[in-house]
C-alpha cells in the first residue's frame, strides 16, 4: 500500500458542521470518520480550552494523516483505527461517555481514491481491493470473481442502483478472471455503453462493489443506533453523506428515533413501547452552498442531517 501524507482532502460543509453540532468550550465530540483530520481540527479549536474528541477510522492511512495533523492538541484527541460498529465498545474502553456531539463525514478523501494500491478508482490500473482496512477479509476482486450471478446482480442492484445489474454480472461471470480496475471498467462499457456526460457507466458498479466490500450500510445502521445512547440531553448527532442510499439511511432513521409510538395506525393501544429520544433540527438536508460548489466540487452531493438528543 502506497503511504504519503497529503493535504488534498478538503472537509466539506465545514462551517455548516461546527454550527450543526452546537460546539461548547470544554465539550467532549466523536468524529466516527475523521480521516485526515480536517473537521476534528475544527471542532477542537472551537472547543478549546478543555475540549475533548476521540476520532476514529477503518483505514490506518486515515489515521497516521489525522494523527500527523491533529498533534498540536496533544492529549485532547484519542484516536481509534477501528469501524465505527465499535462505537460503543470504542467509547466503552476509553472512557469517552456521554458527549456533546458525534459526526459522521461519510465521504471517502481523494487521499484514498488517488491511491493507485487501493482499487477504489476506475480511472488508474490497480488491483481490484477496496477494502478500507487491509485487515478485512473480503476484497472487490473476490466478489467479482467468486459470487454466483445472482449475489453479483443483487449487489450491482441494491448499493449501485444499477438497473442492468443481471446483464453486468452475466458478462462479469463470462470474462473471469477479472484482476485490474481498469479491466472491469472496460467491460462495463462494453456492456453498458460509453459514458455520457459526467457520469462514468463504470461509477454505480464501483460504488456498489465497494459498500459490499465495506458493509457500509450495515456497518452505519449500527453506528447510528450506538450513537443515539451515547449522546447527552442536548448533544447533537451530525451525519454528512454523498449518496441516495446512505442519505436514505439517515433520514429514516432519525425520523423513527424523533417519533414516540411505531405501531400501525389501526392499532389503538400502543404495543411498542417506543419512545422518542431525537428531536429533529433541521426537517430538509443542509447542501452545499454555490460558493461551497465552485471551490470544492465533491461537496455537491453532500447532505448533511442533523438531531439533538432529548
Amino acid at each position: 500500500m502506497i503511504m504519503t501524507l497529503s493535504s488534498n482532502h478538503v472537509p466539506v460543509l465545514l462551517e455548516e458542521t461546527i454550527t450543526a453540532l452546537k460546539i461548547e468550550r470544554g465539550g467532549r465530540y466523536i468524529d466516527c470518520t475523521v480521516n485526515g483530520g480536517g473537521h476534528a481540527a475544527a471542532i477542537l479549536e472551537a472547543s478549546a480550552p478543555g475540549g475533548q474528541l476521540l476520532g476514529i477510522d477503518a483505514d490506518p492511512v486515515a489515521i497516521k494523516f489525522a494523527r500527523k495533523r491533529l498533534e498540536r492538541f496533544g492529549n485532547d484527541v484519542i484516536l481509534f483505527n477501528e469501524n465505527f460498529r465499535y462505537l460503543e465498545s470504542i467509547c466503552t474502553r476509553s472512557g469517552f461517555r456521554p458527549v456533546n456531539g458525534i459526526l459522521f463525514d461519510l465521504g471517502m478523501s481523494l487521499t484514498q481514491i488517488e491511491d493507485p494500491g487501493r482499487g477504489f478508482s476506475f480511472q488508474t490500473e490497480s488491483p481490484l481491493d477496496m477494502r478500507f482496512s487491509p485487515k478485512q477479509a473480503i476484497t472487490a476482486a473476490e466478489i467479482v470473481n467468486t459470487y454466483s450471478e445472482r449475489e453479483l446482480s443483487n449487489i450491482l442492484e441494491k448499493y449501485g442502483e444499477e438497473w442492468q445489474g443481471r446483464k453486468l454480472a452475466r458478462r462479469i461471470i463470462k470474462s473471469r478472471p477479472l484482476k485490474t480496475t481498469t479491466e472491469l471498467a472496460h467491460l462495463i462499457e462494453k456492456t453498458v455503453g460509453h459514458a455520457r456526460g459526467r457520469i462514468h457507466p463504470a461509477t454505480k458498479t464501483f460504488q456498489a462493489l465497494r459498500i459490499a466490500v465495506n458493509q457500509e450500510l450495515e456497518s452505519l445502521q449500527i453506528a447510528l443506533e450506538q450513537a443515539v445512547d451515547l449522546v447527552g440531553s442536548g448533544g447533537r448527532l451530525v451525519v454528512i453523506s454523498f449518496h441516495s442510499l446512505e442519505d436514505r439511511l439517515v433520514k429514516n432513521f432519525l425520523r423513527r428515533e424523533a417519533q414516540g409510538c411505531l405501531c400501525p395506525p389501526d392499532v389503538v393501544l400502543c404495543k411498542c413501547n417506543h419512545v422518542a429520544k431525537l428531536k429533529l433540527i433541521s426537517k430538509k438536508a443542509i447542501c452545499a452552498t454555490p460558493q461551497e460548489v465552485w471551490e470544492n466540487p465533491r461537496s455537491r452531493s453532500a447532505k448533511m442531517r442533523v438531531a439533538e438528543r432529548i
